[in-house]
C-alpha cells in the first residue's frame, strides 16, 4: 500500500509542528523545510484544521499549531482521516469476474487491517521522539 501525497504531507506537517509545540508554524516555512509545494501544504493544513488536528491563527503574527498534544494524535486515525480510500485494489472498477468468490480481496483487506493496527500503536509524539536529530534535518 502506498499512501497518497496528501497523507504524507499531513503526517509531515503534524510532526514538524510537534517538534516546536510552543511556537506557531507557518505554511511557507513548513513547505520550505520539506521542499514541498506551498499550495499542497495549504490544502493539507486546511483539511487538518477541519479535522480538528490543527489550530489556525489568522493575520499578522498568525500561524498554525497542534490542536492537542502530539501524544494524543494517533497516526492510524490520521491515515484513515486523510486517505480517500484504503482499498488496495478496486475490484468493482474492472468488473472482475472473480469478485464474488475472490479470496485475494479478503487477504488484501486483512493486510490493510494489519497495516492500520500497527499505525494505531503510534502517536505523533512517538514519531518525533528523536526530535534533536529531526530538527537538525529540517532546520
Amino acid at each position: 500500500m502506498q499512501l497518497t501525497k496528501h497523507t504524507d504531507i499531513s503526517l509531515r506537517v503534524l510532526m514538524t509542528l510537534a517538534l516546536e509545540p510552543e511556537e506557531l508554524g507557518t505554511i511557507t516555512d513548513i513547505a520550505a523545510r520539506h521542499n514541498m509545494s506551498r499550495n499542497h501544504v495549504m490544502k493539507v493544513v486546511h483539511h487538518l484544521v477541519g479535522l480538528g488536528y490543527l489550530n489556525s491563527v489568522r493575520g499578522r503574527g498568525g500561524g498554525i499549531s497542534l490542536a492537542m498534544p502530539a501524544s494524543e494524535i494517533n497516526v492510524g486515525e490520521v491515515v484513515r482521516a486523510t486517505e480517500a480510500t484504503l482499498d488496495v485494489v478496486d475490484c468493482d472498477a474492472y468488473q472482475c469476474p472473480l469478485a464474488r468468490k475472490c479470496i485475494l480481496k479478503d487477504a488484501l483487506n486483512e493486510a490493510t487491517d494489519a497495516f492500520l493496527a500497527v499505525l494505531d500503536g503510534y502517536t505523533v509524539s512517538d514519531l518525533t521522539r528523536n526530535r534533536i536529530q529531526l530538527r537538525r534535518l529540517i532546520g
